[in-house]
């Protein structure tokens, strides 16, 4: 049939992915054309004459790219070595401590270590101060002399910073909840940090980063000074203006200057500099109005016995998990200590491991749930002083729901979770789906039916000038949330609504029931659901409920393999240990990589076994290839990533990994993430780059559907750091997506070209003025225009 000129493309059963297909043919002729111009432009008419508009190709074109070197990547593996180490000694610390207390609770065959030498191993290798220190002293030897510049991919500098980050890692500075250590921590690694300032974030191991007085900085904000595009390592700097808030999950480019009082929006990617007073958002964030302003005319009021509170708070959450550790060490205990000899009381251990680890794991189960439970106690909405119960309440719950999520991975993600958050008082409807969200369980309201995907961020709270707020969120019936979208305090997404990948719910009145929305600021995405049968996705048969249950409860394997591999290492650093604690010391750095090596193949063969080799496709929630694929995924995250795909990040070790998993990976790629879920269905081609914090998105799940194809980074491609591409995408050769952007599904990006933005668009890269030196305490003057 002939299509009228003025036919909309939508209203013909186009979808986004053939939107994005159309979108790839265009940009054959016009390089620079995105995804949302054929959504402002959805007639074929209106379209036509658009294009005609248009100019030829413009912008940057990027030159070829080089592969890593070799000896690069030779000089990774062997730090790596060294590296482990660290872990090695946290772990032999409490080893040695453990069997030093066993001889002199009556096991003769313990060896005995000496305090004075298990006391500084406490306090350097345990204690979260101890832990900083460490890490920012080995920093500071790492990086001296290194300052902003352009770097070679795999020279001398990019080494450098890699090992610094890992020495953080691996020192465990930044994976610790303590907020208020983090201004001092900072300062350790030579950033200039203003008086009360707010840094709930971990600070730039470069040590580039100034923040003025009265700054806020929410979770897991990326200051990010440094990246790779291409075969070049960009390293600047990061000025934060006083009393400026940055919000959430906001990506900070380097040589980005946000001035005094500005506001950034939680979610976006700021690259450039914000002017003072203005409030930014969006990828790449651009002004939106004048920043919102305060929300007391009032100081907060400062208590130094809040300070020690959150202090205390922060070393509790740091070793929770241990102390849970120790009920399940109660349990082995008995039958260990009556062992005549160290091979005995390794057995009886192997024999008992399945109800410690139980006991272990359910200790830490109820410690949450206590703790949850307790801090919900007069939560109320509102803007509350930092140094205050409510406010103390609301971070202590966020950040043990956060760390959760990892502590009991095999709870999340699964048919149970629903329930984990209902019992910790979030009200949860019927049929819903929780992944692995964060929230605060007595602010939330998840309707029936909804799902809520990995990594979403319901609610949080808010910083500014002292003050932190929270508000209730609604997610309402049969409304998605997908992979890494947020919702800020105070919004709500309508029934039967859609929140994209790494996108923002919208403002509350402005989205109506049966809306999708992608992006940030979100925009309004034209879609048509997909006919469903609601037996496989939203009313399932008893019996698949059952046979999805027996599927989850396989997933305690991956940590009876995790805790089996902690039993065989304090096994092997015993041994040594009998010819001298000096021998475990040395050779603690090569048990912990065995260890790692053993975890990585157990994840390999479970991948194999559980799921064979992907392909596209797709599958409903209740089919068993989803619970297959969820359960090889536990092997993953609970056993292979804190055993080695975390400590190999950025190796070439990592990527022989990755392609025993499945995946295509040419030679000479940087990786520096293993977030590639479906390794199957990716190719990263020769010399490509992957940024820390990016996900090769290779499936999603809307409608309730695992819809799952290929990606493909082609030669000397970049994906830019917290960046996601969609399945069935190309990258072209030698192209480069910016950071904090999203590639949509089915987008095709033509070579050598310069792509940024949630969703993605082409990227002019802005010009940022030289001013006189940054001072954190100048609250006079902040803009260089008026020098």
């Amino acid at each position: 049939d002939d299509v009228s000129a003025d036919a909309d493309f939508f209203d013909l059963g186009g979808g986004s992915l053939s939107a994005a297909q159309a979108v790839g043919l265009i940009r054959a002729r016009h390089p620079g054309f995105t995804v949302a111009e054929i959504y402002e432009h959805p007639t074929l008419a209106g379209l036509a004459a658009y294009l005609d508009e248009l100019e030829g190709p413009t912008g940057p074109r990027n030159r070829p790219t080089e592969r890593v070197p070799r000896k690069t990547q030779i000089a990774q593996v062997l730090a790596t070595v060294g590296l482990r180490t660290i872990a090695g000694l946290r772990w032999l610390t409490l080893v040695a401590t453990a069997s030093t207390l066993a001889h002199r609770s009556g096991m003769p065959i313990a060896n005995v270590a000496s305090w004075w030498w298990l006391a500084l191993g406490w306090l350097v290798l345990i204690t979260p101060p101890g832990r900083m220190l460490l890490a920012a002293g080995g920093i500071r030897v790492i990086l001296r002399g290194v300052g902003p510049g352009n770097y070679p991919r795999g020279g001398r500098t990019h080494l450098r910073i890699w090992l610094a980050e890992r020495w953080a890692a691996e020192c465990g500075a930044v994976r610790i909840s303590g907020a208020p250590l983090l201004p001092w921590y900072a300062r350790l690694l030579g950033a200039r940090i203003g008086t009360g300032v707010d840094l709930h974030t971990a600070p730039p191991v470069t040590g580039l980063l100034r923040i003025g007085d009265g700054a806020s900085v929410e979770p897991e904000v990326d200051l990010m000074t440094h990246w790779l595009d291409g075969d070049r390592l960009f390293v600047g700097s990061i000025r934060l203006g006083p009393r400026c808030r940055i919000g959430a999950r906001t990506t900070i480019a380097p040589d980005t200057y946000v001035h005094a009082e500005a506001e950034i929006a939680a979610g976006s990617g700021v690259v450039g500099e914000v002017g003072r007073g203005e409030y930014w958002a969006g990828s790449p964030s651009r002004k939106i109005a004048p920043a919102r302003g305060p929300w007391e005319s009032r100081p907060a009021p400062i208590r130094p016995s809040w300070r020690v509170a959150y202090a205390a708070t922060a070393v509790l959450l740091d070793i929770l998990p241990f102390l849970a550790g120790l009920v399940g060490f109660g349990v082995l205990w008995p039958h260990v200590r009556a062992a005549d000899s160290g091979s005995a009381a390794a057995r009886a251990a192997l024999v008992w491991l399945a109800p410690a680890t139980l006991a272990a794991a359910a200790t830490l189960v109820a410690a949450v749930w206590i703790l949850v439970r307790l801090l919900g106690i007069g939560l109320a909405e509102g803007h509350h002083p930092i140094h205050s119960r409510p406010a103390w309440q609301a971070w202590t719950t966020f950040r043990i729901l956060d760390e959760a999520r990892w502590w009991l991975y095999p709870l999340y993600a699964s048919s149970l979770t629903p329930a984990w958050f209902r019992s910790l008082g979030a009200s949860i409807g019927a049929d819903a789906e929780v992944s692995t969200a964060v929230l605060i369980p007595k602010l939330t309201a998840v309707g029936e039916g909804a799902f809520l995907a990995d990594d979403t961020l319901i609610g949080g709270y808010e910083l500014g000038g002292g003050w932190l707020r929270v508000a209730p969120v609604k997610i309402g019936k049969r409304a998605f949330v997908g992979n890494s979208g947020m919702a800020a305090p105070g919004r709500k997404v309508p029934k039967a609504s859609l929140v994209a990948v790494l996108s923002a719910a919208p403002r509350r009145g402005r989205a109506k029931a049966g809306t999708s929305w992608v992006g940030s600021p979100p925009e309004r995405l034209r879609r048509q659901g997909d006919e469903v049968d609601a037996a496989r996705t939203h009313r399932p048969a008893l019996r698949l409920r059952i046979l999805r249950g027996a599927v989850e409860v396989c997933r305690l394997l991956a940590v009876l393999a995790h805790t089996a591999l902690l039993v065989l290492v304090t096994v092997a650093l015993l041994a040594l240990a009998g010819r001298g604690w000096w021998l475990a010391a040395v050779l603690a750095g090569v048990v912990f990589m065995v260890a790692g090596l053993v975890a990585a193949a157990v994840a390999v063969l479970a991948k194999w076994l559980l799921v064979g080799r992907v392909r596209p496709g797709e599958h409903p929630l209740w089919s068993s290839f989803v619970w297959r694929n969820e359960l090889a995924d536990a092997f993953v995250e609970s056993l292979a990533a804190p055993w080695f795909a975390e400590p190999a990040t950025g190796t070439t070790v990592l990527v022989h990994w990755l392609r025993a998993m499945g995946a295509r990976i040419g030679h000479g790629a940087w990786i520096d993430t293993y977030w590639l879920p479906e390794p199957d269905l990716i190719d990263l081609r020769e010399g490509a780059t992957v940024n820390a914090g990016c996900v090769v998105q290779t499936h999603l799940f809307h409608d309730r559907l695992l819809r799952m194809d290929t990606v493909t980074l082609d030669r000397g491609a970049t994906l830019g750091p917290n960046s996601v591409v969609l399945p069935a995408a190309v990258i072209g050769r030698h192209a480069t997506i910016g950071p904090a952007s999203l590639v949509m599904r089915g987008e095709v990006v033509p070579d050598r070209t310069r792509w940024i933005g949630n969703p993605i668009g082409p990227w002019l890269e802005p010009t940022v003025r030289q001013d006189r030196a940054f001072d954190p305490h100048d609250t006079n003057r902040d803009d260089p225009d008026e020098e």
